[in-house]
């Protein structure tokens, strides 16, 4: 197999011991955005800056996405779709962010609960590459 590529430059530190997604902050009026963006949509501001953002945050909404999405830009195996959550996770102080989620469990899911930022695989492409995207988990006690 080749190498772990990220699903898209840019969207997150990849490879790294720690990674994280790529926020950006405006420095005029402080809105941190998902993703990075050169320019602020809130004041209009062009002087925005890079960002990691946390690791942690809670479900703010849900749904089980429950069909395959339109391909392209959707690369999965259409014939073994699986059902899966998507989400928005409210990161504390910062931004929401749009995610898939690791189950489809619709009894696992309470709006509120905490969520852990993971890294997981999603096809191989065709130079045989791992590709890596972002999800959100259940929060494990800690």
């Amino acid at each position: 197999m080749g190498t772990q590529v990220p699903i898209q430059e840019g969207l997150f530190t990849w490879p790294s011991e720690d990674p994280r997604l790529i926020g950006s902050e405006c420095n005029q009026c402080g809105a941190v955005l998902f993703p990075a963006q050169s320019g602020c949509p809130k004041c209009a501001s062009d002087d925005t800056k890079h960002r990691e953002l946390g690791k942690r945050g809670s479900l703010w909404t849900w749904t089980i996405q429950g069909f395959p999405p339109k391909a392209p830009p959707y690369a999965g195996d259409l014939e073994n779709f699986e059902p899966f959550g998507v989400g928005y996770i409210e990161l504390p102080g910062e931004v929401k962010v749009e995610a898939r989620l690791t189950t489809a469990d619709k009894d696992a899911l309470k709006i509120g609960m905490e969520m852990d930022l993971q890294f997981l695989p999603l096809y191989v492409d065709d130079d045989g590459n791992e590709v890596i995207t972002f999800a959100f988990s259940p929060a494990q006690e800690q």
